[in-house]
């Protein structure tokens, strides 16, 4: 058993340090992907704070399909291109959004949902998914989470 216990008063260095080192714990040797997702989108949703969806989307004939997650359900499927986690998906680049509102096709899966990171998972140079945070809460992520949730995706990409 796995007992992971994120400092909430931790500087997000140590945050992120401390959630890839527990997600490298817990899918270390693990080669079902649905698996290491589903241990994955639970430790972000107790290690990032002021968040109300966090999860995977699976690039799966080219279009993005929900994958596990922690929060309300969502969307299903998502073209490329569309919403933020589309734009991600098409483009291969974090999409840091401080305001989703204002962003062009943005998706309101939760009403709730006012911020979101959605960070590309590169295989070879091709993205094979997303992760996806939302928080309710304008500009809730930063270039810090930018970083910690790249090096995550970096760490998953062989293992999903």
């Amino acid at each position: 058993m796995f007992d992971f216990t994120p400092d909430p008063e931790a500087p997000k260095s140590d945050l992120y340090r401390d959630l890839l080192t527990a997600a490298d714990a817990i899918t270390t040797g693990e080669s079902d992907a649905v698996a290491n997702m589903a241990n994955v989108a639970a430790l972000l949703g107790e290690f990032l704070h002021d968040c109300n969806w966090t999860g995977f989307y699976r690039l799966v004939n080219d279009e993005l399909v929900l994958g596990p997650f922690a929060g309300r359900p969502a969307c299903i499927r998502i073209p490329l291109g569309v919403g933020v986690c589309g734009a991600a998906a098409k483009s291969g680049e974090t999409q840091l959004v401080e305001d989703v509102h204002a962003f062009p096709g943005h998706i309101a899966c939760d009403a709730r949902s006012r911020s979101e990171v959605v960070v590309p998972i590169l295989r070879d140079g091709a993205v094979i998914g997303v992760i996806d945070c939302d928080s309710p809460e304008l500009a809730r992520f930063d270039a810090d989470d930018q970083a910690g949730l790249e090096a995550l995706a970096a760490l998953l990409a062989d293992r999903l």
